[in-house]
């Protein structure tokens, strides 16, 4: 004997799959929520909208608070350090040192130029050649290497990265002017 579905019993459960489908269809998705990787900061989220759209990633962190650039210069070639350090900050390391008196002037000539975590700076100084100097390290840590007409010591030629070794023409037999 066969068992013979009824008409009525065929359109109650097409009736049913298509109200599950649409009940379905009809929920907004579900917000993209991307890994955390710091502190979490309150964002306004947007508002579920009815076309489909595909998950961007989230934008990129703002710049630092300070702006100054949050990557170290590269090192093959010497750049502007963009006042980070200032020549002001590569002057009082060079008093300190009391490699020119406190009350002679130092006027730039090269404003500081960065490769790595090195500087090289030119400074004219009243009555004398240009005195040239290399500094290392961060802003407000800066460690004097050396100084004077030639900054092309064992230490700098060993060390200091190549965009140093270029500006300071190291390695040319000629001092730059």
């Amino acid at each position: 004997m066969t068992r013979r579905t009824t008409p009525t019993a065929c359109r109650a459960l097409t009736i049913v799959a298509v109200a599950c489908c649409l009940a379905a269809c009809s929920r907004a998705p579900e917000p993209y929520v991307a890994p955390s990787l710091g502190p979490a900061t309150a964002s306004p989220s947007p508002a579920p909208s009815d076309s489909a759209s595909p998950d961007l990633p989230p934008p990129p962190p703002p710049p630092p608070a300070s702006g100054r650039p949050s990557a170290s210069f590269g090192e093959t070639t010497a750049v502007s350090c963009a006042g980070h350090p200032s020549a002001d900050q590569v002057a009082t390391k060079v008093r300190a040192a009391g490699l020119v008196s406190g009350n002679a002037k130092l006027t730039v000539k090269v404003a500081p130029m960065c490769a790595g975590s090195w500087q090289y700076t030119v400074f004219t100084v009243s009555g004398r050649e240009p005195l040239q100097v290399v500094t290392q390290g961060q802003p407000g840590a800066l460690t004097l290497v050396t100084a004077g007409t030639n900054v092309c010591s064992t230490q700098v030629s060993a060390q200091a990265p190549a965009g140093i070794l270029s500006v300071a023409q190291c390695g040319l037999g000629v001092p730059p002017a």
